[in-house]
């Protein structure tokens, strides 16, 4: 029964109790068919309002497996069902006004490379007022708006859409988007290296000054802007958004790769199905999915991956030290106490070839990477080697 069936229903009903020569006892019958309409009218619209609210808690959930495809699943959901358009604009919004929403999920969702992603990415942009703010309270308005994700094809297609938008609203400020995008990335690494207790050695404003020489289309920004930037950064750092859960839960939130792999022992050569997962350069195994701890932890600084035959295992891997010296590295022992471990390698075995060459490349790509440094140094090679061939005057 739709909608169109319960309004002739309704006409119908309605000129029969206008009917004069109708009992008394028809018309209660009348009255008891109008009250079963309105009860499947209010069932129909509660039941729609749960799927809906079902959906949202679906785009919050917190677990890592399949995060940014719970947030695409749900959107197309809500799209099937009438509930959002399926515009860039429409989705775009929805994200940024929607509260709730898992700020990691977002970020990963923004950041994804297809063509309907990308038109979400420039209407979630857009939603941003950047007029005349300065650089660091455009960037703590937009940084606030979701959770920057770990993967540096990501990062740069966002903050490159955050550079264009930023342009847009404060035109002239700078000579090129390429300039507010490289100026970006040094206030975050600037906000990481003032705020950060592991690091020690902060930067001065002499230093970030310098850092900063040449961006401007081979030309310098005005020390009293940049003077501007990092005062204001030093004195308040900023805030990022963070999703529910604990520290080491939230670890594990937006990982570089995960996924069911046999791991070698280390005395005893027996192999044991571990979960895995990589993320902030480190390697995590568990027993379990479920698992909130992890039973083992190696650090992947200053380590190397390779592929290895062995004649027991097919399609194996190897981490190891090239210096030849002990991973430092920890495990749970089976009274539940921290050791450390005491590997010179790690095997690990995966299901196919091509998996193993993948977890290879996934943690080539951990070991190596610092998706700020790189981007930046990418960007400005452009800014010179551009400013280098403009024909002089």
């Amino acid at each position: 029964m739709d909608k169109n069936d319960l309004e002739k229903i309704l006409i119908t009903l309605t000129s029969i109790e206008n009917n004069a020569c109708f009992s008394f006892f028809c018309k209660v019958t009348i009255l008891k068919i109008y009250i079963y309409i309105y009860i499947y009218i209010y069932i129909y619209i509660y039941i729609y309002i749960y799927i809906y609210i079902y959906t949202l808690q679906v785009l919050v959930y917190k677990r890592t497996e399949g995060k940014t495809a719970l947030m695409e699943t749900g959107i197309q959901y809500l799209q099937n069902n009438d509930l959002l358009d399926n515009t860039p604009e429409a989705v775009a919004e929805f994200l940024y006004k929607e509260e709730g929403l898992s700020k990691t999920a977002i970020g990963n969702f923004l950041g994804e490379r297809e063509e309907f992603h990308l038109q979400i990415l420039k209407a979630f942009v857009d939603l941003h007022e950047f007029s005349d703010l300065n650089l660091v309270q455009a960037l703590r308005q937009f940084l606030w708006s979701f959770r920057l994700p770990g993967e540096a094809q990501k990062i740069d297609r966002m903050m490159e859409a955050f550079a264009q938008r930023y342009c847009t609203c404060n035109v002239g400020v700078f000579q090129s988007t390429d300039t507010c995008y490289i100026l970006s990335f040094a206030i975050i690494m600037l906000n990481t290296s003032l705020h950060n207790p592991n690091v020690k050695d902060k930067p001065t404003l002499e230093r970030f000054i310098s850092m900063n020489r040449s961006i401007n289309n081979g030309g310098d920004l005005p020390n009293d802007l940049l003077m501007k930037l990092y005062e204001s950064i030093k004195n308040e750092p900023f805030k990022i958004p963070e999703d529910d859960g604990n520290d080491l839960t939230h670890t594990f939130f937006n990982p570089d790769r995960e996924g069911w792999l046999l791991k070698e022992g280390g005395r005893v050569k027996t192999w044991k199905r571990r979960w895995f997962i990589l993320t902030d350069s480190c390697l995590y195994y568990f027993q379990y999915t479920t698992d909130k701890e992890p039973i083992g932890i190696i650090p992947l600084e200053n380590l190397c991956v390779r592929e290895v035959d062995d004649p027991h295992k097919q399609f194996c891997l190897e981490l190891f030290n090239p210096k030849g010296q002990k991973i430092k590295a920890c495990k749970t022992d089976p009274d539940g106490r921290v050791v450390v471990g005491k590997h010179q390698s790690y095997k690990i075995s995966a299901a196919s070839a091509e998996e193993r060459t993948d977890w290879v490349e996934a943690i080539r790509a951990c070991i190596t990477k610092d998706p700020f440094y790189d981007l930046v140094s990418a960007r400005k090679r452009k800014v010179i080697s551009n400013s280098s061939a403009e024909p002089h005057q």
